[in-house]
């Protein structure tokens, strides 16, 4: 059994009740069996795998505007943890991966983001950019993927069970992880995050993209245009995430919050 099974197996047998955390913002306490060291290698290894097997965009301006709007966003988080006092382990990287018909953009614990070219024709510019990179961004700060991931292998295989999955089936493991981190159709079999997730992310990423000098009313402009595209085939990006008018009156919701954090434009 190599090191980081076992220390996965370790921290699944000390229970659900050491497990628990506080998500920021929100307050609200959750249960992450999978210490976060262990999700970092996982989303390393995952990160390099997609990028092997993707072709990465050599568009100089697309990547320029990609890796420009990342820097800022994770400014913002950089900020934030200082002004909580909490550990900052993110190590960011950011890529654009050639493919027009993939309207996808994701975030893995640790920092490790990927942007598909098809969601541009939906962000248009740098601050639709800022709100899909803010909220992908919330997810990892929110620790959603080891949330997801320590409900399912419960719910699956029960607290005594999981372990032996583990040290058994390592390949599960890592498709349980591609799940939870949302890595797209082709890396693992993709599940929506859950409303409660979803409105998170919402909230925190409006936040971030406005501590970033974004106007983050134009995460509401971006999602119009997302729901706008139903009229034909959904793209993944809104497939997998419950963008509808509902989110729209969400985001409206938490608008009063966030520009409190705008310190002015993009430019």
């Amino acid at each position: 059994m190599n090191t980081q099974i076992r220390n996965i197996l370790f921290a699944v047998s000390v229970g659900v009740l050491v497990g628990c955390a506080t998500v920021p913002i929100t307050n609200r306490r959750q249960v992450t069996l999978i210490p976060s060291n262990q999700m970092l290698s996982l989303s390393s290894q995952q990160y390099k795998q997609v990028l092997d097997e993707s072709k990465v965009s050599g568009d100089a301006g697309k990547n320029r505007m990609l890796n420009d709007v990342g820097q800022r966003i994770a400014s913002s988080v950089d900020e934030f943890y200082t002004e909580k006092g909490m550990t900052n382990d993110f190590s960011w990287e950011f890529h654009l991966i050639e493919d027009d018909n993939m309207v996808n953009a994701w975030c893995m614990p640790g920092g490790k983001i990927a942007f598909y070219t098809g969601i541009l024709k939906f962000t248009q510019n740098d601050a639709g950019v800022a709100a899909v990179m803010g909220h992908e961004v919330a997810h990892a700060i929110a620790q959603h993927g080891n949330e997801r991931m320590s409900q399912q292998m419960i719910t699956n295989f029960g607290t005594t069970a999981v372990a032996k999955m583990i040290e058994e089936k390592p390949a599960m493991t890592q498709q349980i992880f591609n799940t939870a981190v949302g890595v797209g159709a082709q890396y693992g079999i993709l599940l929506p995050y859950g409303r409660l997730q979803e409105s998170e992310a919402d909230r925190i990423g409006l936040i971030l993209m406005a501590k970033a000098g974004y106007d983050p009313r134009q995460a509401i402009e971006f999602w119009k245009r997302m729901r706008d595209a139903k009229s034909s085939a959904p793209p993944e990006f809104l497939s997998t995430h419950p963008s509808d008018q509902r989110r729209i009156n969400d985001l409206k919701k938490h608008l009063p919050e966030a520009l409190t954090h705008y310190r002015g434009s993009s430019s």
